[in-house]
């Protein structure tokens, strides 16, 4: 069960991917960052009144449990780990071939196979091995394809940024786990909705707060804000896809370097996005890459 739920929060990804490149193009990053922990903030506000003031989302999936500050002090932590990866992610991602964010972004669960291995002590069957390893290889070649388009890896500040936002994201999904685990087994037993819920109106604040000193007083100097009907899509997606991610995480067997790992199988919807809708290039040598994502996938879904 969980790693469907995995599989189904990738394409959901993918989707957001494709739409927050859209969203950014020729537009001011800030501003649409705002308006996308806005707009998830709105979507979650709804089930933090009902579960605090009402008894309808009594043993159903989107009830919300109350907590001090000793729950929110880590939720608080996960909002400044997930903007930190955001604000390098879209910054990367406007000015970068959505085609060369999806790989790099990719890597993300090698870094999350190796904390989770030694955090927690996850082990790996031999088939979850095998569709490890080829994911890993897929990863790197599709990485250096890249270097056909003439994007300099290792002098280019938007790589800097997008690597920055993978190792902040691999941070975010240990912590996730850290986050939802019981008690019992070192954890701090928080509520899945509770987390995704709070974490979004915390970004909101800050993001709010990044847009009033940071960009408004210098908005007619910087690149200027357009609306897009993308920025909804964006929120929407995501808030999905990081609510199946989450479902997935909080049942009992889930292994965060399974999961991380599916959840970047992303990169196969995006990178179609990016061939249909971007006309990228240098697709032919990529698709075969993007094989061995998949044949990865089947092995680690065999695996499990």
């Amino acid at each position: 069960m969980w790693l469907l739920l995995a599989f189904m929060s990738a394409a959901l990804l993918g989707v957001y991917d494709s739409l927050k490149k859209k969203a950014l193009k020729d537009n001011a990053v800030i501003p649409i960052l705002f308006l996308n922990t806005l707009f998830s903030s709105l979507i979650f506000i709804p089930f933090i009144v009902l579960s605090y003031m009402t008894q309808s989302l009594e043993e159903t999936p989107f009830l919300v449990a109350a907590g001090g500050w000793e729950c929110h002090k880590y939720i608080v932590q996960k909002a400044i780990i997930v903007l930190s990866s955001w604000v390098l992610g879209y910054f990367g991602m406007k000015h970068l071939p959505l085609t060369i964010v999806g790989p790099i972004n990719a890597t993300r669960p090698v870094m999350v196979l190796i904390g989770a291995l030694l955090v927690f002590g996850e082990r790996l069957n031999t088939w979850q091995w095998i569709g490890v390893s080829l994911a890993i290889v897929s990863f790197l070649l599709l990485s250096g394809s890249g270097k056909k388009e003439g994007i300099d890896f290792k002098h280019d500040q938007w790589i800097y940024m997008i690597v920055g936002a993978a190792i902040l994201g691999a941070i975010s999904g240990l912590y996730d786990k850290y986050l939802m685990a019981p008690v019992e087994a070192g954890g701090v037993g928080l509520d899945r909705m509770m987390v995704q819920a709070w974490y979004n109106i915390y970004q909101c604040i800050m993001m709010f707060v990044m847009l009033m000193l940071l960009w408004w007083p210098k908005r007619k100097e910087n690149t200027p804000f357009h609306w897009d009907w993308a920025i909804i899509g964006v929120s929407l997606f995501l808030s999905t896809a990081d609510f199946v991610y989450f479902y997935a995480l909080s049942l009992p067997e889930a292994m965060i370097s399974i999961v991380s790992m599916v959840r970047r199988g992303s990169v196969i919807v995006s990178f179609l996005c990016g061939a249909a809708f971007f006309h990228e290039k240098n697709l032919k040598a990529k698709a075969v890459d993007l094989a061995l994502v998949l044949l990865g996938m089947i092995f680690l879904y065999i695996g499990s």
